[in-house]
């Protein structure tokens, strides 16, 4: 991906300022692409629709979308927090995709990539609402990425553990003793893959290159969804 050149590709960015967010927009500006950053809360009702009718004509969407992991015994998950935890991670996503297929059909191309989560490839304890918000979402991916591609679309993911973040693993976190022994013991790349890491193969799945890929869901995390 040494020679990725994304050259005036539009690409909006969602929910920039958090999780992926900082970094996608840096790596994207980095090689070529026109960004648009936006910050707002896709949660909020008839939010999606107005990001992205504020955004123009977009060849690639990059569903960045975040909230803080809630830690549940599963018996103990209310109905409150399980519709907040898909308020904030499913009903946007769907709703995004809604008001930008219809022009990336007219002008059969586009790229979709959702910055997913492990989460949904491998049991979490206490995680049981955020495990199922992220595994909709990576099912609601690979179910739209076949039926568009017909069009020119391609709508793939990143399912991603274990990167470094400001959301999930900010650097107060990553100093932690017992985080460091954490990551020895369960990621076999033996650290976190870094934000640039990750942001470039989101870059790749935008451009060209990755045209062949349909509905695919591509575990980022240094190895610890197979250990």
């Amino acid at each position: 991906m040494d020679n990725l050149n994304l050259g005036n590709t539009r690409v909006l960015i969602t929910q920039a300022g958090d999780f992926m967010g900082p970094a996608l927009c840096a790596t994207f500006k980095k090689l070529g692409a026109v960004v648009t950053a936006d910050t707002s809360d896709p949660s909020q009702p008839g939010q999606p629709q107005r990001i992205i009718s504020a955004a123009g004509d977009i060849d690639a969407l990059v569903v960045n979308l975040a909230m803080p992991a809630p830690k549940t015994l599963a018996e103990d998950v209310t109905d409150e927090e399980w519709q907040a935890v898909f308020a904030s991670m499913v009903t946007p996503l769907q709703q995004l995709l809604r008001a930008a297929l219809p022009a990336m059909k007219a002008r059969r191309s586009g790229k979709v990539v959702l910055m997913g989560s492990a989460a949904a490839l491998r049991g979490m304890a206490n995680r049981s609402s955020y495990a199922a918000a992220r595994g909709a979402q990576l099912a609601y991916i690979q179910a739209l990425g076949v039926e568009v591609a017909p069009y020119g679309i391609q709508v793939n993911a990143i399912a991603q553990n274990f990167v470094e973040n400001p959301t999930y693993f900010p650097p107060e976190v990553q100093a932690l003793p017992a985080f460091q022994e954490r990551l020895k013991r369960e990621v076999p790349l033996g650290r976190l893959v870094s934000a640039e890491e990750d942001a470039m193969f989101a870059a790749y799945l935008c451009s060209s290159a990755a045209n062949c890929f349909v509905g695919q869901v591509f575990p980022v995390c240094g190895g610890w969804v197979t250990r």
